[in-house]
């Protein structure tokens, strides 16, 4: 009777506990969703924007940096690239790498700013609203922003788990923003889209002199799927809406995190260690339209060998000897943009696992 007693209780908490599992399987499929194609984003001003068109032949100057929701210090791991932790260490951890990163970009006082992982509620980032502290921190800008991803609670890992993610990408400018829109890329329809979640592309309009615009593409390419044709059709419908531009006359600048080796060689560049799956594949410069190029492909090797790297592998605390690091943050840029300078602010990771990356340039006229 004792046995049949047990056996009858472990039966019970067993089908509990498959219940359970059945009941949040169906949740995390049933509250998925990706967010529509082409929607159109509000601007929001903040004092006052320039009121003038961007000028031919003026330097300008415009960073992108993936700030990582605010919780990669450089003692941080991440338990998606094999390290230890889910979330930030605190909300005051999140907090001080948030005004971390907004002192960097501040320093740089560029016209134009690109920003990935930027948090406005989330499990991860103890709910801190990232873009509202962002925006705070900046007078007389047009800004744009779109939510990248909108997950549901992810109840891994056991212990922490990654929870519920809202995040996006803000596109910051010192000229007034004409329109913006939010463009969905495909991504993996496989159980790995739960991990990788959405990914999007934001693109702004700014007057130009001429009649032309500037057409800053805000970029963030997925890093975690395993289908690597995936990235090459995100790539591929990229190229059509810049190619679409091009055709019309426009100026292209189309930055952010790629996802993928821009220089195509930074093992040997930077003397990383050696990854035993390097996930950061070299990108597939060949799919893009005619007369748009990488802006590294531009330098010349002296000045290549001279950049820092822009991301660093997350599987450990960051260690300048030991960890892996890539160049997956930077610039595209079309034939009629002159690229003058760019370099990456090293910063030894000290608020996120990328460093910004700057670039000058000037629209040349229209011949």
């Amino acid at each position: 009777m004792r046995i049949v007693r047990i056996l009858k209780i472990a039966g019970i908490v067993l089908g509990i506990i498959f219940t359970v599992i059945l009941s949040y399987v169906a949740y995390v499929f049933l509250t998925y969703h990706r967010i529509e194609d082409n929607q159109k984003l509000n601007v929001y001003t903040k004092g006052k924007a320039k009121k003038q068109d961007v000028t031919l032949d003026t330097e300008y100057s415009i960073l992108t940096y993936n700030i990582g929701f605010g919780a990669y210090s450089s003692d941080y791991s991440f338990f998606m690239d094999g390290g230890k932790y889910s979330r930030a260490y605190n909300k005051q951890a999140a907090i001080d790498n948030i005004n971390g990163s907004i002192d960097v970009i501040k320093s740089k006082d560029t016209d134009f700013i690109f920003l990935q992982e930027v948090d406005l509620k989330a499990t991860r980032s103890y709910g801190v609203n990232e873009n509202e502290m962002i925006l705070d921190a900046f007078d007389d800008i047009s800004s744009a922003f779109a939510v990248n991803y909108d997950s549901p609670y992810l109840i891994y890992p056991i212990l922490e788990p990654h929870g519920k993610t809202k995040s996006g990408m803000s596109t910051i400018s010192k000229f007034p923003i004409i329109d913006s829109v939010r463009r969905s890329l495909p991504i993996d329809t496989s159980v790995y889209k739960l991990i990788d979640l959405d990914r999007c592309y934001t693109i702004s309009r700014i007057m130009v002199e001429n009649g032309k615009y500037l057409c800053l593409y805000n970029v963030h390419l997925s890093a975690y799927t395993k289908d690597e044709s995936i990235v090459n059709n995100q790539i591929k419908m990229l190229s059509e809406d810049i190619k679409s531009d091009l055709e019309a006359g426009n100026y292209i600048i189309c930055g952010g995190d790629f996802n993928q080796d821009l220089l195509g060689d930074s093992p040997s560049i930077f003397h990383t260690p050696v990854m035993e799956e390097n996930w950061a594949k070299p990108f597939p410069s060949n799919l893009l339209p005619s007369g748009i190029m990488v802006a590294y492909d531009i330098l010349s090797e002296e000045l290549r060998g001279m950049l820092a790297p822009s991301c660093r592998n997350a599987d450990t605390p960051y260690n300048k000897e030991t960890s892996f690091v890539t160049m997956v943050d930077g610039f595209l840029i079309s034939d009629n943009v002159e690229l003058n300078s760019i370099e990456t602010i090293d910063n030894g990771f000290l608020y996120s696992d990328h460093n910004p990356v700057m670039m000058k340039f000037q629209l040349k006229p229209v011949k």
